[in-house]
């Protein structure tokens, strides 16, 4: 809780434009604040892994796995995902239809191990979880019902589209003031400046938000590689996410809501790796589709994408603060999904310096 007057908006400097740059700088500009952003890539595509990203907004999935802070966090951004869209007023390529989660039958240990998990640690009303047999995954989606017995299905779970997300919120950004410097190479971030090959700026506030880029200034932040197949299948209609259970990885389908796009994704593979996708890969993901429905049979490989993600110790974002200067990192697989309530609450760091996170753990006071 905040303990003492909030200040004055002033300035801001945000090095690293993906998926928490640009939601930050848009709640720091509507906040008050003057925001320039740093980036080592145009503004409309880069290395970023949000471009990478499926955006699945997708908190009860993660909990089997993830500690319960994602699933706060992720609870949090789902709210404020509302809120920006109605703010930004353009299409996000958003949905709000739920989640399923399946299994086929050699999988059906870890389907009931990640209801046991999600049913001990959130106790879930009806509303907010729903275990579905046949007739009624039948019913939800006509699509997948045949090939699965049972299935859990959490309403609340979303997604949006990147790309569109990414060029909304910079195109709303540039229209409302923000500067912005693409195509720069960052040579130093530190309290209240950041230099970069064509130069040194000043401001009131510097927040570094350049994912693996700030790997020097991080103890123990590494990548974590995944990887995606896009699919054009016009002979499946599947309309929500649905999560497979898969001894390896957490496989998803993210329908893209036109054109009969569908993602495939992802692994997870502990490495810096940003070559192509491997062959093992590829056929794991593809499988799965094919195991989903069969009209993913025929359908035509659209595109493959790699990158990795940035990850602490502990797959846990954090936030550094120290007088005119923050630091967040560590968003792992979560981008899209926790961005907005980091967001808030590098906000809140800024307007009071003695702000505390009802989040345990996740601000750190740094000299």
């Amino acid at each position: 809780m905040a303990i003492s007057p909030t200040i004055k908006p002033g300035t801001v400097g945000i090095v690293g434009a993906g998926a928490m740059g640009r939601v930050l700088a848009w709640q720091l500009q509507s906040a008050g604040f003057a925001v320039s952003l740093f980036d080592k890539d145009d503004i409309d595509f880069g290395d970023a892994a949000a471009y990478t990203a499926a955006g699945m907004l997708t908190p009860y999935c993660e909990v089997e796995s993830a500690e319960l802070l994602v699933f706060e966090l992720g609870m949090r951004s789902l709210g404020l995902w509302q809120q920006l869209k109605d703010e930004l007023n353009g299409d996000l390529g958003y949905s709000q239809q739920g989640s399923l989660v399946v299994a086929h039958g050699s999988d059906r240990p870890d389907y009931h191990q990640f209801n046991r998990q999600v049913l001990s640690k959130l106790s879930p009303s009806p509303d907010q979880y729903k275990q579905l047999n046949q007739q009624q995954l039948t019913l939800l989606e006509p699509d997948i019902g045949g090939n699965f017995n049972e299935a859990i299905y959490l309403p609340e779970e979303a997604s949006l589209c990147p790309k569109k997300t990414l060029q909304l919120l910079a195109d709303r950004l540039i229209e409302h003031g923000a500067n912005w410097y693409p195509n720069r190479l960052v040579r130093d971030v530190d309290s209240h400046i950041v230099t970069t090959n064509e130069g040194t700026h000043h401001f009131d506030w510097v927040v570094d938000c350049r994912g693996l880029g700030a790997k020097e200034q991080w103890d123990g932040l590494r990548g974590v590689r995944g990887e995606l197949v896009w699919l054009h299948a016009p002979d499946v209609k599947i309309k929500r996410l649905v999560r497979l259970m898969h001894p390896r990885y957490r496989l998803y389908l993210v329908p893209r809501g036109y054109d009969d796009l569908y993602i495939v994704g992802a692994t997870q593979i502990e490495s810096n790796d940003m070559g192509p996708m491997t062959v093992r890969s590829s056929l794991e993901l593809l499988s799965a589709a094919y195991s989903l429905h069969s009209g993913f049979g025929e359908a035509r490989i659209v595109d493959m994408r790699t990158n990795c993600r940035p990850a602490l110790k502990d797959n846990l974002p954090k936030i550094e603060c120290k007088k005119g200067l923050v630091r967040v990192n560590g968003l792992f697989r979560h981008g899209f999904l926790l961005s907005p309530a980091l967001g808030e609450e590098v906000v809140h760091c800024l307007e009071n310096p003695d702000y505390q996170s009802s989040f345990s753990s996740l601000i750190q006071r740094v000299a």
